[in-house]
C-alpha cells in the first residue's frame, strides 16, 4: 500500500527486487535499503537536497570498499543480468521521485557497451560472406620461351628506336617473371601484358593504315615450348608467333590464378567472383587467338601443338565448364530450385564431354591425363544432374522415378570414383592429385546417399510407386547461369611508335648470317612455377 510522504503529495514507489549476485562480480557501495528503512522518513527529506537520501542512504567513505586498480574496467567487461542492467540504468537516470543521479555513477561500474549488428556491419558481413569452395581443376604447365634481347645494334639508328627496343626487353622480362610470381593478381598481370603487347604490335601493325604488313614483322626469331609435348620447342621467325604464344601463356595464367583461389580452404564471395571472371577472361583470350591471329601465321601449326584448333577448342570449353562449376556451387549454396541446378549440372557435364571428344584423336601419351580429368568431371556432373533431377521428381510426387534417377546418379558417381583412381595413376603433364579424397567429391557422395534413402523411405510409407527399369532421359536446358567467354582485344599501339620510329630501323644493316657456321641452339629453360601447397581438404597440388 502506498503511504503519503511527509511534506509532499507524492507516494513512495516500491523498489524492484534485489538482483542476484553473479559469481566473480564485485559490488561497491552499500546494499539497497529494505522496506523497513523507508517506513520512517528521514528528517528534512522534504527538502530537494535530501530527497535522494530518503530513497537510498548516502554512503560514507568507510562504507564503500576501495576498488583495486583496474577492477572496474575488468568487471565492466563481465556480462550482467538484464534485470540488473535495467535497474541500474533507471537509477542512473533519476528513477523515482528526486532521483539518485548524483550518487550512482560514482558507485557502480560503467555500463558495458555491447556492439549490436548495426554497430559492427563489417564483422557480420565478412562472417556471412565466407564459404568453402569445393572445386579442383586440372592444369597443364605453362609454356617456356628462349630469352630475347631485342638488341638490334646498327639497325636501330635513332635514340627513339633504341628506347622502344629496351622497353620491349624489360616489359617481356617483367611479364615472364609475373607468370611464376604467386603474389601476382589480375590487375598486375593486365598492366604488364598490355604494356608488352602494345609495344610488340609496333612490329606487326602498319602505321599508314595500308594493307601492307610492317617491315619489322620478321626481324626476330622466337622459340616456345608446348604445354603437352614437354620441353621440345617450336621456333618461328615471326612476331605474330610471339604475340600468340605470349597471349596463350597469359590465358593459362588466368586459369591457374582461378585454380589457386578455388583451392583455398575459406574463400570470400568476392574471391569466388574472381575465379568466375578469370576463367571467362581466359576463354575469351583463347577464342580471340583462334579466330583473329592464328590464321595469320605464315608457318602452319604442327599437329598436336598448343596452337592447333583442337587444343584451343578444348581449352575454351574447359574454361566455360569450370566457370559454370562456380555458378552451380553458388546456386546450391543459395538453395535455388533443384530443377535449375540439375539443368546447369547437365550443361556442364556436356561441356566436359565435348572437350574430351575434341582431344580423342590426340596421342594418349600427351593428352591421356587431361582426358581422364575431362571424363571424370563429365561423370561427376552427370551424377549431380541426376541427383537434383531426383529431388525435382520427388517434389512433383513422382517418388518411383525419383528413386530411379538417384540410382542412376549412384552409377555415375561410382564411375567417377573409378576414374579418380585412374587419373592418379596416369602419367603425363598436369596436376598431381587424388580427386577422390577431395571435399567436392565426398560431399556429392553423401548427398546422393541421403537423398536416395529419403526417397526410398517416403516411397515405403506414402507413395508405394513402382520404380522404373529405365533411367529418366535428361532433356534439361538451362536458361540462366550459362557462361560465355569475355570478349578480348589486344591493346592499342603504344604511343612511342611513330612513322619516324619505324623508319629509323634500317634492315639493310642487319649482320649477314654465315650458312657454313651453324648457330648454337638457345636453351629453353622451363618456367619454375610456384609450388602451391594443398589446403586441408583440397587433396590436390596445383602444378
Amino acid at each position: 500500500m502506498l503511504t503519503p510522504r511527509r511534506g509532499t503529495h507524492r507516494a513512495v514507489q516500491p523498489l524492484p527486487p534485489a538482483p542476484r549476485r553473479r559469481q566473480g562480480t564485485v559490488r561497491y557501495g552499500p546494499a539497497r535499503p529494505g522496506p523497513a528503512q523507508h517506513s520512517t522518513p528521514r528528517p528534512g527529506s522534504g527538502t530537494p537536497e535530501h530527497r535522494g537520501a530518503s530513497r537510498l542512504h548516502r554512503p560514507t567513505a568507510e562504507a564503500v570498499p576501495a576498488a583495486p586498480a583496474g577492477a572496474i574496467a575488468t568487471e565492466a567487461r563481465a556480462p550482467l543480468p538484464p534485470r540488473y542492467l535495467s535497474w541500474r540504468r533507471s537509477r542512473a537516470h533519476g528513477w523515482g521521485p528526486g532521483g539518485v543521479a548524483p550518487l550512482l555513477p560514482s558507485l557502480l561500474p560503467p555500463l558495458p557497451v555491447v556492439p549490436t549488428p548495426q554497430a559492427r556491419p563489417q564483422i557480420w558481413h565478412k562472417q556471412h560472406r565466407r564459404k568453402k569452395m569445393t572445386h579442383w581443376f586440372h592444369r597443364n604447365p605453362l609454356k617456356a620461351t628462349a630469352p630475347v634481347s631485342f638488341n638490334y645494334y646498327g639497325v636501330a639508328t635513332t635514340p627513339a628506336a633504341t628506347k622502344v627496343c629496351n622497353d620491349l626487353r624489360l616489359s617481356r622480362t617483367r611479364l615472364l617473371e609475373l607468370f611464376t610470381d604467386s603474389s601476382c593478381n589480375p590487375e598486375m598481370m593486365k598492366n604488364a601484358a598490355d604494356l608488352y603487347f602494345s609495344l610488340l604490335q609496333g612490329f606487326i601493325l602498319s602505321l599508314d593504315d595500308s594493307s601492307q604488313e610492317c617491315k619489322l614483322r620478321y626481324i626476330q626469331n622466337f622459340k616456345w615450348t608446348d604445354t603437352l609435348q614437354g620441353q621440345v620447342p617450336s621456333a618461328q621467325q615471326d612476331v605474330v608467333f610471339e604475340l600468340i604464344s605470349m597471349g596463350f601463356n597469359v590465358a593459362l595464367w588466368y586459369t591457374k590464378y582461378a585454380s589457386r583461389l578455388a583451392g583455398k580452404e575459406d574463400i570470400t564471395e568476392d574471391e569466388a567472383k574472381d575465379v568466375h571472371r578469370s576463367l571467362k577472361i581466359a576463354a575469351g583470350i583463347f577464342k580471340h587467338l583462334k579466330e583473329s591471329h592464328i590464321p595469320k601465321l605464315i608457318t602452319p601449326v604442327e599437329k598436336g601443338r598448343d596452337l592447333e584448333a583442337r587444343l584451343i577448342d578444348s581449352y575454351i570449353i574447359q574454361c566455360q565448364a569450370e566457370a559454370q562449376e562456380v555458378t552451380i556451387a553458388r546456386a546450391i549454396e543459395l538453395k535455388h530450385n533443384p530443377g535449375l541446378i540439375a539443368a546447369l549440372a547437365y550443361e556442364t557435364a556436356n561441356f566436359y564431354q565435348k572437350a574430351d571428344q575434341t582431344l580423342s584423336s590426340l596421342d594418349p601419351t600427351y593428352a591421356g591425363k587431361w582426358r581422364k580429368y575431362l571424363n571424370l568431371k563429365s561423370c561427376f556432373y552427370m551424377a549431380y544432374a541426376y541427383c537434383y533431377h531426383g529431388q525435382t521428381l520427388l517434389a512433383s510426387d513422382k517418388c518411383g522415378e525419383a528413386i530411379r534417377s538417384l540410382q542412376e546418379s549412384e552409377k555415375f558417381f561410382a564411375k567417377a570414383e573409378a576414374l579418380c583412381k585412374e587419373y592418379g595413376e596416369t602419367k603425363g603433364p598436369g596436376t598431381t592429385a587424388k580427386p577422390s579424397g577431395h571435399l567436392f567429391f565426398r560431399k556429392l557422395g553423401s548427398l546422393i546417399r541421403n537423398t536416395l534413402e529419403k526417397c526410398q523411405r517416403e516411397n515405403g510409407f506414402i507413395y508405394f510407386q513402382k520404380v522404373p527399369t529405365e533411367a529418366p532421359q535428361l532433356e534439361l536446358k538451362a536458361n540462366y547461369g550459362l557462361v560465355e567467354p569475355v570478349p578480348f582485344e589486344f591493346p592499342a599501339l603504344n604511343a612511342h611508335w611513330t612513322p619516324e620510329t619505324v623508319a629509323a630501323f634500317d634492315l639493310t644493316k642487319r649482320p649477314k648470317e654465315d650458312p657454313a657456321k651453324p648457330k648454337p641452339d638457345e636453351e629453353v629453360k622451363p618456367l619454375k612455377e610456384p609450388n602451391i601447397k594443398p589446403q586441408k581438404d583440397s587433396g590436390c597440388q596445383i602444378s
